[in-house]
């Protein structure tokens, strides 16, 4: 008993003996849009907005195939199956402004209760989320399009479900 213990120890210490030192080569970190994420980004966001902001947020300007120094400015157009982004970057990356279109997307549960609380029964037929974002602010609003028999009703509202404007059609 005692001899394994002691081969044990034996063991475990000349094991550290045999460490190597690695050392990995230089990462570079690249500049999220963090500005941009935080305006546009929502808890209870549709994932496909979701998943197209921070596509835009992470592209990486500087070694994309159209990138020249000469340019102060970059329009660049993202697009999935439900909406599309225009993103203006600067020169180094960072995102200037951009607009934002979706339609049909899954409404957030402010905006969704806001609806149907002051519209009970009405159906959801369809609807559009506009988002302009530049560096000093950024703008959401919703129309939405609902449908009670015949009657139809165009409501605006913006992230918070406060209501904008509402036409009877």
């Amino acid at each position: 008993m005692k001899k394994l213990i002691l081969g044990l120890l034996a063991i475990g210490l000349t094991s550290q003996v045999f460490s190597q030192v690695i050392t990995l080569p230089e990462i570079e970190i690249t500049a999220v849009n963090y500005k941009y994420l935080n305006a546009v980004d929502s808890e209870d966001m549709d994932f496909n907005v979701k998943m197209l902001e921070e596509k835009v947020a992470l592209f990486d300007l500087k070694n994309s195939d159209f990138y020249l120094d000469e340019y102060s400015t970059y329009e660049v157009r993202f697009y999935i199956p439900d909406g599309k982004i225009v993103a203006a970057y600067d020169g180094n990356g960072k995102i200037t402004r951009t607009i934002e279109k979706f339609s049909n997307i899954k409404l957030p549960a402010e905006v969704r209760d806001a609806i149907f609380s002051r519209f009970p029964g009405w159906a959801l037929k369809r609807n559009v989320y506009r988002v302009t974002y530049n560096q000093d602010n950024s703008r959401k609003e919703y129309k939405v399009i609902l449908q009670k028999g015949d009657e139809i009703l165009r409501v605006k509202t913006d992230e918070k479900g406060y209501f904008l404007r509402e036409v009877h059609l």
